[in-house]
């Protein structure tokens, strides 16, 4: 059950993320669910100390995930592009 948690809760994260990151129509579902759930790793190292996973679903966990994965889509628009958008 864990892991489809992780898929679902990941595919939003990735969603609402590549929304804000205007790179909504470049990435698929698969893609979404990639970012929501890497995001939502680096988000836990930076801002909880990596205890993302043991933390359980709430809102805080969540904008932290969504952040986690707003910054690694700055970090690969930046590689692409040279420049964030």
């Amino acid at each position: 059950m864990g892991l489809i948690l992780w898929l679902i809760i990941g595919g939003v994260i990735g969603w609402i993320a590549s929304m804000i990151m205007r790179t909504d129509a470049q990435q698929g579902i698969f893609l979404n669910i990639i970012v929501g759930i890497v995001g939502a790793f680096i988000g836990g190292l930076i801002l909880s100390g990596g205890s993302i996973n043991n933390a359980p679903l709430t809102l805080t966990s969540f904008i932290v995930s969504l952040l986690g994965a707003i910054v690694l889509l700055a970090i690969v628009n930046l590689v692409r592009r040279g420049s964030v958008r």
